[in-house]
């Protein structure tokens, strides 16, 4: 399986503007620039989506984590924080709420360190990783 996204951009780093577009289309030419990067200008940017990427990614791999323990979650909630410092990612941490009948918190902690570490967005990162999870009953 391979994926794609495009990204265009026009005239410099600070004053330039681009946009994105992924295969899906799903991102249809959404627009990014240094303003939407580093102020709070209109449209997206990479850690943004980053931190998209990481958040659904550790969570589907949690709920498939969960599944092979025998448990169907019946919601699970993750934000990922993405820390962008001296022009490099050096971390994401991630923030999950769960509900799930049935799990003790030992099982529950194990599953979720499991999908820190295997989620294919957490392999791939070269930053620190952390975790913060609650189980909700």
């Amino acid at each position: 399986m391979k994926r794609t996204a495009t990204a265009v951009w026009h005239g410099s780093g600070k004053d330039g503007n681009g946009h994105l577009t992924t295969q899906s289309t799903i991102l249809d030419k959404s627009q990014y620039s240094f303003n939407s990067r580093f102020a709070e200008g209109k449209g997206t940017n990479p850690e943004e989506l980053l931190a998209a990427a990481h958040a659904g990614c550790f969570t589907m791999k949690l709920s498939f984590v969960l599944g092979d323990a025998g448990f169907v979650p019946d919601s699970l909630e993750t934000t990922a924080y993405i820390n962008f410092e001296n022009g490099s990612i050096t971390a994401s941490h991630l923030v999950v709420r769960a509900k799930i009948k049935g799990i003790d918190q030992a099982l529950f902690d194990t599953s979720v360190r499991d999908a820190e570490l295997n989620c294919p967005v957490s392999r791939v990162l070269n930053a620190e990783i952390t975790v913060e999870s609650s189980l909700e009953s």
